[in-house]
């Protein structure tokens, strides 16, 4: 995933997208950027790195407008080079900088179709900016001069778009001179929000996010949800927003949303992220009673998995403890570039307190286990810490197959569920017993939170994809392109074995 922020403003932004930026940064940690437009230039800064590295006083000042969008990136597609690094910019028609969160899964056939039919020249991998000449030739279709851009001219040009890509995608796009446009995808697997400041003059100010927890850290009031099928077009002069469903929705939200990716205190659609961690907690209580196992103490893997810990520390009536201190200045290893990158880190970003393991029979509670690396680590050290028997607890289902919405696990080959059963997983990573959330729980807990969401995108977990056309040779493609542009250290012998 990435996250991505769009705001219209009254005075200078780059500020509040620096902010917005900052309490996005969980959803990416590879690269970070921002766009500005102060009605007569756009203003760039961009680079390889965590916001807080990429920017500087100089690169603030510099960054001049009340409009502009910013992007923070973990790369799923294309490559780890600063070029890729978003927004991407196209000068015309009118100058167009875009951010993406998601993933084209027509990428191949869209590409052709835009340097052959369309005579536009790619610079990168990039699928995003691949979207953007997409958005920008399809505006340039509808537009006869720079003074003007009307919402009849930007809805027919995105229903345009709209049957042109596949996938699953959020975008935030700033036309210089004229306003913000965003837009999700027909089933809503990425998340995007509106919210708005109200101003007495007639002038209000909005945003639009990756999630909610953006616009609350900085005092904007949630409207809603961008819907899925949904452009918005945020009109820069009568500060309006002009909506358009461009195709049918059949919103599938994505289930890893809420186990992993998205922040406790957010609202995706309507349903409390942390909410349903707290009934992901509860329902998996309820299986692992079952076995009436003789557990000492619930402790949690930081930090995702801590609402899931005490509600199954409640449902089985055992202590809950932490056990762990967590360095807050390693990143997140599941969105780490490399194989080698994530071992390294394991051991620095997670420390045991022996007092809370030493001759205790401990259930562990991640959120989710997907390459096996990061649990094995763990449960090595809770048995050098002293732990007697060590049972692990997954919030997520086995995940089997990979996702190619945006989430980096493309490669079945790196999923540990998809080659290993349930006890051979528990032997790989060295626990007395293993417990996974059934798939029906896991969604249960989701769909409770808002009863009008029926159906949610679980294909890392079995079901379906429910966008595009995603057959073998598709799924190849992406395997393909992720060892391609992995880094060559993440390919050793012993991160071969790792995988196990």
């Amino acid at each position: 995933m990435c996250g991505v922020i769009g705001m219209l403003s009254n005075g200078p932004v780059v500020q509040d997208l620096y902010d917005g930026l900052i309490v996005l940064q969980h959803r990416g940690q590879d690269a970070a950027g921002i766009a500005t437009y102060d009605g007569n230039q756009l203003h760039m800064k961009k680079g390889n790195g965590l916001v807080r590295d990429v920017f500087r006083t100089k690169n603030m000042l510099r960054l001049k407008g009340s409009m502009g969008i910013g992007h923070v990136r973990y790369p799923t597609a294309g490559c780890y080079t600063e070029e890729e690094a978003q927004p991407f910019y196209v000068n015309a028609p009118f100058g167009i900088a875009l951010g993406h969160n998601g993933n084209l899964t027509n990428y191949e056939a869209l590409k052709k179709e835009v340097i052959d039919k369309n005579f536009q020249h790619l610079n990168t991998s990039s699928d995003s900016e691949l979207l953007l000449n997409v958005l920008a030739y399809e505006l340039r279709q509808e537009t006869t001069t720079l003074a003007e851009l009307t919402p009849e001219q930007v809805s027919k040009a995105m229903k345009r778009v709209f049957k042109r890509i596949e996938g699953g995608y959020a975008v935030v796009a700033m036309v210089a001179n004229h306003g913000i446009i965003a837009f999700r995808d027909p089933h809503g697997i990425r998340p995007l929000v509106i919210g708005v400041k109200e101003n007495s003059k007639g002038r209000d100010e909005y945003i639009i996010a990756s999630e909610s927890v953006a616009l609350q850290t900085m005092g904007y009031k949630l409207l809603r949800d961008v819907q899925p099928g949904e452009a918005v077009y945020i009109c820069e002069k009568d500060r309006k927003i002009h909506s358009f469903q461009c195709v049918k929705a059949d919103p599938t939200p994505c289930i890893f949303e809420f186990v992993y990716l998205a922040r406790a205190d957010s609202l995706i659609d309507g349903i409390s992220v942390y909410k349903t961690r707290l009934r992901m907690g509860k329902k998996l209580a309820k299986q692992i009673k079952k076995d009436k196992l003789d557990i000492d103490v619930v402790i949690p893997v930081p930090e995702t998995s801590r609402p899931i810990a005490m509600t199954m520390a409640e449902e089985l009536n055992v202590k809950y403890r932490e056990g762990f201190v967590k360095n807050r200045y390693i990143g997140r290893t599941f969105i780490m570039p490399s194989q080698k990158a994530r071992k390294k880190s394991i051991r620095y970003k997670l420390n045991p307190i022996p007092l809370e393991f030493k001759g205790k029979n401990v259930l562990l509670v991640d959120d989710s286990i997907v390459r096996g690396n990061t649990s094995r680590k763990i449960v090595e050290m809770v048995r050098e810490a002293g732990a007697k028997k060590v049972y692990f607890a997954s919030a997520a289902p086995p995940i089997i197959n990979p996702d190619v919405y945006g989430i980096d696990m493309p490669t079945r080959g790196e999923l540990i569920a998809n080659r290993l059963s349930i006890p051979e997983i528990a032997s790989a990573i060295g626990v007395d017993k293993l417990y996974y959330q059934t798939i029906e729980d896991l969604l249960a807990a989701a769909h409770e939170g808002n009863p009008k969401i029926k159906n949610f995108c679980y294909s890392s977990m079995g079901g379906p994809y429910p966008a595009g056309n995603i057959t073998e040779a598709v799924l190849q493609r992406v395997e393909h392109e992720r060892f391609a542009y992995q880094t060559t250290d993440a390919t050793t012998d012993d991160d071969q074995m790792s995988l196990l």
